[in-house]
């Protein structure tokens, strides 16, 4: 096992990275932040005018036909400058086609523009993401139809296309279907949206279920990675150039014994995050490795609260960068259904 990028992943993550440092600036996020908007549509169109979007489509379908390393590279640098986007769920939804759909005979993508929001419904009400699926499919002469309804689906009212989970396997929602908005900790645009017969192309049975639901944790967990490490990053900064006593914060003991922490979580989270997702690419059981890192995205969060407590009362302010870290981690454990569903199913796998 090589957690080394290659030299197309380290380039992905180049232009993924220096694209981002260009249009995810701190102007520009608050400026979205106060437009009430569901997400940033100009850098949405970069992202998708450089590609990046594209990464999971298959080449005869025109995107660059890569994996799921490549998907974390690329969420991982979302997350790092917690960029208001619908990059997961529509890199998620993308390579679940790309995987699934040439199994019974569909179209790999969807006739959807390049840059169509494409999502993915996992979970049922009051149900944890692992359970088995509530929704049920059934036959309508030669097609299908779904009836139930998921919750938490990210962008469920601005999707061109959904990804649904059934009783029968998964599928694409063809007809339309009804989105009640929530809202997320970090602001991102959620719905509970409701199928009533609503017309659906199955893409494969229910043994890709698992499947599905193995690329969401691990692009929940890389962009979690992005998160804690842009958080670190800021923070690191931070205890460098303030001064307290005429020292640096960095050079009291307390202080940098509380950033190492922060640091071996980071680390802890990267490992598990590029096993789950070089086990993914390979065709390897990927769901105990893909447990631990859902577990470290709640450990990501309790992090987050050490870098605010090293900010101060900085750390609180709405209008100092770190407050979307903190949202955006908060967000990513509530989608994997925090740490004790994930102690849960790592017990139930040991």
């Amino acid at each position: 096992m090589d957690f080394n990028l290659d030299d197309t992943q380290q380039d992905l993550r180049i232009l993924a990275a220096d694209l981002l440092g260009k249009e995810a600036t701190s102007e520009r996020l608050e400026a979205h932040e106060k437009s009430g908007l569901p997400y940033d549509e100009r850098l949405w169109q970069a992202l998708s005018q450089a590609e990046l979007m594209s990464v999971c489509v298959p080449e005869d379908a025109g995107g660059a036909g890569l994996g799921p390393v490549e998907l974390a590279v690329v969420l991982r640098e979302v997350g790092a400058r917690a960029a208001p986007v619908p990059a997961l769920a529509t890199l998620v939804s993308t390579l679940a086609l790309a995987r699934y759909g040439q199994t019974v005979g569909t179209s790999p993508e969807p006739e959807q523009p390049a840059d169509s929001v494409g999502t993915v419904a996992l979970r049922e009400p009051g149900r944890a993401l692992a359970d088995p699926p509530l929704t049920t499919a059934e036959r309508d002469g030669d097609g299908w139809v779904l009836t139930g309804r998921k919750v938490g689906v990210p962008y469920g009212s601005e999707a061109a296309y959904v990804l649904v989970t059934a009783d029968e396997g998964v599928f694409v929602a063809t007809g339309s279907w009804t989105a009640q908005p929530e809202f997320a900790s970090n602001g991102e645009a959620l719905a509970t949206v409701v199928f009533d017969r609503t017309p659906a192309e199955r893409l494969a049975g229910p043994e890709a279920v698992a499947g599905l639901r193995q690329l969401f944790t691990a692009a929940v967990a890389a962009q979690a990675s992005g998160v804690l490490a842009g958080a670190l990053k800021l923070t690191t900064e931070y205890i460098k150039s303030r001064k307290q006593f005429g020292r640096a914060l960095a050079e009291f003991q307390a202080v940098t014994v509380q950033i190492a922490d922060v640091y071996i979580a980071t680390r802890a989270l990267d490992v598990a995050v590029w096993s789950g997702a070089w086990l993914l690419a390979n065709d390897l059981p990927a769901e105990e490795d893909l447990a631990v890192a859902a577990f470290h995205v709640s450990e990501a969060f309790t992090a987050l609260y050490t870098c605010q407590h090293l900010h101060g009362g900085l750390g609180l302010d709405v209008t100092y960068p770190l407050h979307r870290y903190f949202a955006h981690a908060k967000h990513l454990t509530h989608l994997l259904g925090g740490a004790d569903a994930q102690l849960d199913l790592i017990g139930a796998l040991v």
